[in-house]
């Protein structure tokens, strides 16, 4: 957890870089691909994955290093050759994983948050789930355990090409030559956020493009169909945590009210989309059918909210890199507490986003909780035995921000959806 938390805390300021840099170079060629409100969510669902995924909040139902220790029939030499079958098995793991999570109902609330913005940018990388607690991604690592690849080496490659999948996620890049048969290029991962029904379930590979190839699931970004991106049952919030539930929940209810005993058992493991027949009746779901033409979810704000959002994301930034950085010092059940207070500083700020008049509530208990921790046990998690004056800082922080969220909550207006006709 240490370790890659650290890696995490130079890798959130270069990845904030380049997508500050991809608007920046939009709005310079008067193509702004990256929205404010949808960018602040998704660097939001980007600090929620990191800061699950440093805690540890999830277990594997299979260890890797049990599938080497009990099948591995070889054992490669430590050279480059081992470090490539490595990355290879990765990514063939990686590309079966993704095309489960786009084909099983169950699957798929560990991936909807992905796919959930209606922009396409480098932001949208950031959109990681939070909801996979188990994890049955070393079973299909079994070909590399068979070779004997050692855990350590799957641990060392597997950050490299977790960060590698970030780059394609922009409309800047057109299509890239001989490479088009290789990797996946920015091109082909277009085709798989969009919502046409010729690029549906399509390109799921993350590194190689050549999987799709093999296995019948590639399509190529045609000039005469413009992708049109998010998903055909649309979110309609900028809150990522809601969104990483609520498609788990729509199939508990569905679950739970249709009448038909085998079908309460048999939507989880149906096709994406599936619903009982009874329940798809009485209780319809809307979704899209014309994706050239349908209202993109959005909400108002005025220049006080975007000074704000900038302001709450740079603290949080600040916040959650400290936490990454300090987790043997702030302990093993303080982290813990530390974590907890992220999701809800997420939570509070995204409803904010989503004009939710209640939204100051969340916010004014949150910080009279924080700043009741800091009185209490004299500083925030050890911060004020590195820098003295943090905890008067921390104190200001939040009543500030308590304040300016009680205005917003009253300035604001709330409706929550502009149509906005795409061409």
């Amino acid at each position: 957890m240490e370790t890659y938390g650290k890696i995490l805390i130079i890798a959130m300021p270069l990845f904030l870089l380049l997508v500050l840099f991809e608007k920046w170079y939009g709005w310079r060629k008067g193509f702004d691909t990256v929205k404010t409100l949808d960018m602040v969510s998704s660097l939001s669902s980007g600090v929620t994955n990191s800061t699950k995924d440093v805690l540890g909040l999830s277990i594997a139902i299979i260890s890797y290093g049990w599938l080497v220790q009990h099948l591995a029939i070889t054992h490669l030499q430590a050279t480059w050759l081992l470090y490539l079958i490595a990355f290879l098995a990765l990514d063939f793991a990686g590309y079966w994983t993704h095309r489960l999570a786009h084909t099983i109902n169950f699957f798929w609330n560990n991936h909807i948050v992905h796919h959930s913005s209606e922009e396409f940018n480098l932001a949208c990388a950031l959109r990681q789930s939070i909801s996979v607690f188990v994890r049955i991604y070393a079973l299909l690592l079994i070909p590399a355990a068979i070779l004997g690849v050692p855990e350590k080496v799957i641990a060392i490659v597997a950050p490299l090409h977790l960060f590698a999948q970030f780059w394609y996620h922009t409309r800047h890049i057109n299509k890239m030559g001989f490479l088009e048969y290789i990797i996946v290029t920015p091109a082909h991962h277009r085709v798989h956020h969009a919502i046409n029904p010729e690029y549906l379930d399509k390109n799921y590979g993350q590194i190689f493009i050549f999987w799709d190839r093999m296995f019948g699931t590639f399509q190529e970004e045609r000039a005469d169909i413009p992708a049109v991106y998010g998903v055909t049952r649309p979110v309609r919030t900028w809150n990522p945590i809601k969104i990483n539930f609520m498609h788990m929940w729509l199939l508990i209810k569905d679950a739970w009210h249709t009448q038909n005993l085998v079908d309460k058992f048999k939507i989880w493991f149906m096709p994406l989309g599936w619903r009982p027949l009874d329940v798809s009746e009485k209780y319809p779901v809307y979704k899209i059918e014309d994706v050239y033409h349908f209202e993109k979810y959005d909400t108002t704000s005025n220049k006080t909210m975007l000074t704000y959002l900038w302001a709450q994301l740079f603290c949080l930034l600040i916040l959650v890199s400290y936490l990454f950085g300090n987790i043997a010092t702030i302990g093993h059940s303080n982290i813990f507490i530390y974590g907890a207070f992220i999701f809800v500083q997420v939570y509070a700020l995204t409803e904010l986003m989503d004009l939710n008049p209640n939204a100051w509530i969340m916010e004014a208990v949150k910080n009279a909780i924080c700043v009741g921790g800091i009185l209490y046990y004299g500083g925030w998690f050890g911060l004020q035995n590195v820098f003295s004056a943090s905890s008067f800082l921390l104190i200001g922080y939040f009543m500030i921000s308590t304040g300016v969220v009680a205005g917003l909550s009253s300035s604001l207006t709330r409706p929550l959806n502009h149509s906005r006709t795409l061409s």
